[in-house]
């Protein structure tokens, strides 16, 4: 089976090293370009390209697939996947719209009693919930009850296709994004090998017509705290933006980031906002809305690194009584 692998971020690299692992023939890499990064903005090449690269499998990194878009670049592509003749795509957050006679170039993999399947996407959420680029940080800011991973045969709609396999994980309100997509990233490359290996114990189901949300991207202009929201709905905020872009508040002049959150049980009549000061285990508290209290657990002022609470407050003064923005 000739495989051609499409993905970028952290989440596809696990795919793409189960495949591996599993001794797939993944005969080449599709992923994002080179992005400068960190306070050098030197480039800096996905983990799908580097993994790809580790393991001695060719590499494409095209701006676009689209071939009014992509120009002589997006042709050239199509050559070169039409002299590997594929068998199969596999799609595991690209970042990349692929257009659709990409996805109908494999030759597929013979089911019984259906079409064959040409291109399969490990997607992060129970479809039709959260279609689309962050469905792991939107389920965690919406408090979903439970997340998981669906396998589902790719067409020309975002994210409208066949579902194939899932497995869902109950949440309990600590995950954040960064830890819940490791732990669904490693589900998804388990899932997606079990799948390959037997195709036709997963025949396909058309997606439910109810219930489709969609999961766009997070905006760094959706990061500010309103404190007059519950402290369970800060806390959510919080953890879904973490890592990117992070949750913020304003001391005077001062930007601070939010990276981890509690919801304290206590309650208050403080006006939302206001600091009521430090508990027991050092977390900042503050009150919100409906007369909840969050607590603060990992801060960060402007141009300083992630700290814990306690220590990040040895040095950054929060008195009783200060109103938070």
């Amino acid at each position: 089976m000739k495989i051609i692998f499409a993905g970028t971020p952290d989440f596809a690299a696990s795919s793409l090293k189960a495949l591996i692992d599993a001794q797939f023939e993944v005969s080449l890499v599709l992923t994002q370009p080179d992005r400068p990064a960190g306070r050098g903005r030197k480039l800096k090449m996905s983990e799908v390209k580097q993994l790809a690269l580790e393991n001695n499998i060719p590499v494409e990194t095209p701006m676009s697939l689209s071939l009014s878009k992509g120009g002589e670049e997006a042709v050239r592509i199509r050559k070169v996947l039409e002299e590997i003749k594929p068998d199969l795509l596999v799609v595991a957050a690209y970042g990349l719209i692929i257009p659709t006679d990409i996805l109908n170039l494999p030759t597929g993999i013979i089911r019984k009693g259906y079409e064959p399947i040409k291109a399969v996407n490990v997607h992060g959420s129970l479809l039709p919930r959260w279609r689309g680029a962050a469905p792991i940080a939107r389920a965690i800011l919406e408090q979903d009850p439970k997340v998981g991973i669906t396998i589902m045969e790719m067409d020309a709609g975002l994210d409208t296709g066949d579902m194939l396999y899932e497995e869902e994980r109950k949440l309990n309100g600590t995950e954040t994004a960064l830890t819940l997509t490791q732990e669904l990233a490693d589900l998804g490359a388990n899932m997606l090998v079990k799948y390959l290996k037997d195709v036709d114990q997963y025949p396909p189901r058309k997606q439910p017509e109810i219930g489709v949300t969609y999961a766009n991207k997070l905006q760094k202009e959706e990061a500010g705290l309103v404190f007059s929201k519950t402290a369970d709905a800060l806390s959510a905020q919080i953890r879904a933006f973490n890592p990117f872009p992070g949750s913020t508040f304003m001391v005077k002049d001062q930007v601070v980031k939010a990276w981890g959150a509690k919801v304290s049980g206590k309650k208050t009549n403080q006006m939302a906002g206001t600091v009521l000061g430090v508990d027991s285990e050092g977390f900042l508290e503050i009150a919100c809305g409906d007369g909840s209290v969050l607590l603060l657990t990992e801060m960060q002022r402007s141009g300083g690194k992630k700290l814990p609470a306690k220590q990040f407050l040895s040095g950054f003064t929060l008195s009783e009584g200060t109103i938070l923005e």
